[in-house]
């Protein structure tokens, strides 16, 4: 059986750990908490002699493909990019939402909603603690939810911090929130690594995967870490101040809103360096594993473009729409609108595919050099 030794030969040494946190997180959480992240998100053994060796840490490893099949068939997943139930282009009617958002802000509309519907107990979003950072916090309130939107550069380091909520949950020992709330419905917003992540769980039926209601993906072109002195570059690159920036986003290329209104474009083969190594070998853009995927490519400014990809990310979408929590694009302003954002996220995705593929034809014959 394999183990969590083997997950660092065969995955963080040749650079594939995206630090999705999946590993820790279920070991935090069933187990006797032998890992934990470090503090750039890596997981690691934190008490090696807590390891009781079940080997499940490797095997719902994103990177693994012991289980792929597995997850293929919980998902009823089909090529070239998933299952498509439905795409659409929507925005939040909540006009403080959607000036919060990334482009639409349709995933906190659509939190907000399940949340005011008791839909679901608690999301797991991301806030801001810096100017390219942020930290992952369960939002058992719409303000908490709302601290959540909008874009930020780097990765969430994982799921940890819900590891450790749901570690004391299942525990009657600790005092801990979560205890008191009993959440036990639970939103993921997540990058595609990290759905993929809970659904290897979910496949094998572990904890915490249960608590998983539905998981909502985001496009993804991967996570951009730099320095100081990147910044300056990207800054130089764009031609424009940082404490000029309203916000950022990524469509098919870097953009940067500044607060007088000017959009400064920044193509992303500008930032390659910028990239986190891992993501060099990722094939998945659209989050092809969730209920619902979101992006702003293939969208008109303000707008997101939304894939519904199981029946209950259509129920949930299509409630949304009914309670007026969610506006779609207006068909009479362009029938095509949907066909044409589904194109552009299809090539998006067959690009990444096919750089992931040339990538990982050439790993095994370069040196790997890892510095981020």
């Amino acid at each position: 059986m394999k183990t969590f030794f083997n997950l660092v030969q065969e995955v963080q040494k040749p650079g594939l750990c995206h630090r999705c946190g999946g590993c820790v997180t279920f070991c935090t959480a069933v187990n006797y908490g032998a890992l934990e992240l470090s503090e750039d998100g890596k997981p690691r053994f934190g008490d090696m002699e807590k390891c009781i060796e079940c080997g499940l840490c490797y095997t719902i490893c994103p990177e693994i493909d012991e289980l792929e099949e597995d997850t293929r068939r919980l998902s009823n997943w089909s090529a070239p990019m998933g299952r498509i139930i439905e795409t659409t282009v929507a925005r939040a009617a909540d006009k403080t939402v959607l000036k919060a958002g990334t482009d639409g802000g349709v995933v906190t509309a659509l939190l907000l909603h399940m949340l005011d519907r008791g839909r679901i107990d608690g999301a797991i979003v991301a806030r801001q603690v810096g100017r390219f950072q942020r930290q992952p916090f369960l939002a058992v309130n719409r303000e908490e939810i709302k601290e959540g939107a909008g874009f930020f550069f780097d990765t969430s380091h994982g799921m940890k911090r819900f590891s450790d909520q749901y570690m004391t949950y299942s525990s009657i020992q600790e005092f801990d929130p979560m205890v008191r709330k009993g959440l036990r419905r639970v939103a993921l917003v997540g990058t595609p690594c990290q759905i993929m992540s809970i659904r290897r769980m979910q496949a094998l039926s572990l904890v915490p995967s249960e608590t998983i209601a539905i998981c909502l993906g985001l496009f993804c072109s991967g996570n951009f870490i730099f320095s100081p002195a990147e910044q300056a570059r990207m800054a130089e690159l764009g031609g424009f101040a940082w404490e000029d920036v309203q916000k950022i986003n990524i469509k098919d290329a870097l953009l940067v809103h500044l607060r007088d209104g000017e959009v400064k474009r920044i193509d992303l083969a500008e930032i390659e360096s910028m990239r986190r190594y891992a993501c060099r070998f990722c094939q998945d853009y659209s989050s092809e594993f969730a209920d619902i995927s979101f992006g702003g490519i293939g969208a008109a400014e303000g707008w997101t473009t939304v894939i519904t990809r199981s029946p209950l990310g259509r129920a949930v979408f299509a409630d949304a729409r009914s309670a007026e929590a969610v506006e779609e694009f207006r068909r009479e302003e362009n029938a095509a609108f949907a066909s044409e954002a589904l194109g552009k996220v299809r090539a998006a995705s067959g690009a990444k595919k096919k750089a992931a593929r040339h990538n990982r034809r050439d790993l095994g014959t370069k040196p790997v050099v890892i510095d981020r």
